[in-house]
């Protein structure tokens, strides 16, 4: 199974005409039925999708049905032990909390790769490899 980190959603829905590519591709990775996501994405994605700055900002209802058929996933909640886990990664491998939160949800749930332009290509974190799909 493979985790899907918030900027896959965010494109999915990009109408940004620079982004065309990159919503493509996110829309194929949804199409897929071996994701998973966390509580942490799904909130990432909802204060993100809704910003006010956004070229394309999303209406409160509009943003609640994407969150409710992204359910289709399985999501990782949020947890005491994932929460432990992401500090130890985050000092570890000297990268920001909230993606060694991603990393460690992944974990979780038994993924060996994650889906993300937020860390490194390539980057394994003990088992768990990032792959950029936006390359």
């Amino acid at each position: 199974m493979r985790f899907v980190d918030t900027n896959v959603l965010l494109y999915a829905i990009s109408s940004d005409p620079g982004e065309r590519h990159k919503a493509e591709r996110a829309n194929d990775i949804l199409a897929a039925r071996d994701l998973a996501l966390s509580v942490q994405v799904l909130q990432e994605f909802y204060v993100q999708a809704t910003r006010e700055g956004r070229l394309d900002p999303l209406t409160h209802e509009q943003a609640l049905e994407l969150v409710e058929s992204f359910l289709r996933f399985p999501v990782a909640e949020i947890a005491v032990a994932v929460v432990l886990a992401a500090l130890a990664t985050h000092r570890r491998f000297a990268i920001s909390y909230w993606d060694a939160a991603i990393l460690e949800a992944a974990r979780s749930f038994g993924c060996d790769v994650v889906l993300s332009e937020d860390l490194s290509d390539g980057e394994d974190y003990d088992g768990v490899r990032v792959e950029n799909p936006f390359l």
